[in-house]
């Protein structure tokens, strides 16, 4: 199960499709698509409400996006609080994608090894997409 964090902990008000969308991210420990989330909470919230929070999420610092390998993008909890206050995030960690049930996880103890990048380059984020098989599904 993912961290327990509470909305309060990222300044964030408590409204019904914030608090569901939160839960429905601590109930797994795996990225999560905004379709995903739309499915499971579609006969809530229209996909504008879900966009908007999950927006609001990793603006606030309690979601980070995972790159899939179809160059669709996914959300995962960040497990610890990793940029509260200046708005960047810290996740130089692989995401490994399970080539049997699809799901993606992150791997936070596998860091992206540094990079030196030529003058005048300047990275913003780093990503990194291991695909195989996860241990659920050996």
């Amino acid at each position: 199960m993912s961290s327990s964090y509470s909305l309060s902990d990222f300044d964030l008000r408590s409204t019904p499709c914030r608090v569901d969308v939160l839960a429905t991210f601590q109930a797994v420990d795996f990225a999560l698509s905004q379709g995903d989330i739309e499915q499971k909470l579609s006969d809530q919230y229209d996909r504008v409400t879900v966009y908007r929070t999950l927006k609001t999420f990793l603006t606030q610092g309690l979601l980070h996006k995972v790159l899939d390998d179809n160059g669709g993008v996914k959300y995962a909890i960040c497990k610890e609080l990793c940029h509260q206050g200046d708005h960047t995030h810290q996740h130089d960690h692989v995401h490994f994608k399970c080539n049997q049930c699809g799901q993606t996880t992150c791997l936070e103890t596998v860091h992206i090894p540094s990079i030196q990048l030529p003058a005048g380059f300047t990275k913003q984020e780093s990503n990194l997409l291991i695909q195989g098989v996860c241990n659920s599904c050996q």
